[in-house]
């Protein structure tokens, strides 16, 4: 079995698309651990805000067969394929870690750079696998987390009116 952990980010219609997904994952994977909901500004462009929150669970499924379930789970909410990195989002769901693996393989990479760039990837990361360690650097999340710049940081732990354990 592998432990797997992927980020959750929506703008549009996000009050829809989170909780859907939350059951799509619960469908294809079983058990998720979730993490707070965090509310952010959007980042390299102007936006509405996100909702960002970070799952795990655990799989036999290969870490291919994992992001292409992803994928789908993407489009069946709406996402734009030939949309700029930077752009509003019905759904975004990316593959953070998959155990201790480290691909870089055109569109895969696996651990997911955004993890020590971005607090609406780590805050919710950091909050269900504190102790659980970067394949990379070998630090904690809790350790990256506390030694993350927070000087820009605007994102705002949330209590959405939907209950995020469905």
């Amino acid at each position: 079995m592998a432990r797997c952990y992927i980020s959750i980010g929506s703008n549009i219609d996000r009050d829809d698309n989170i909780p859907s997904s939350l059951r799509a994952l619960d469908h294809h994977f079983g058990q998720l651990i979730i993490s707070s909901l965090y509310e952010s500004e959007a980042v390299g462009f102007n936006g509405d805000n996100f909702y960002n929150l970070v799952v795990g669970f655990d799989t036999e499924l290969d870490v291919k067969c994992v992001a292409k379930i992803l994928k789908q789970i993407e489009l069946e909410h709406g996402r734009v394929r030939d949309s700029k990195k930077f752009s509003a989002r019905t759904l975004d769901l990316d593959l953070l870690l998959y155990d201790d693996l480290i691909i870089e393989d055109g569109r895969l990479q696996i651990p997911r750079k955004e993890i020590e760039q971005y607090a609406f990837v780590l805050e919710p990361l950091a909050e269900i696998a504190p102790d659980s360690k970067h394949p990379i650097s070998r630090l904690s999340y809790k350790e990256l987390w506390q030694n993350l710049d927070k000087g820009n940081v605007k994102q705002t732990r949330i209590r959405p009116d939907w209950p995020l354990k469905q």
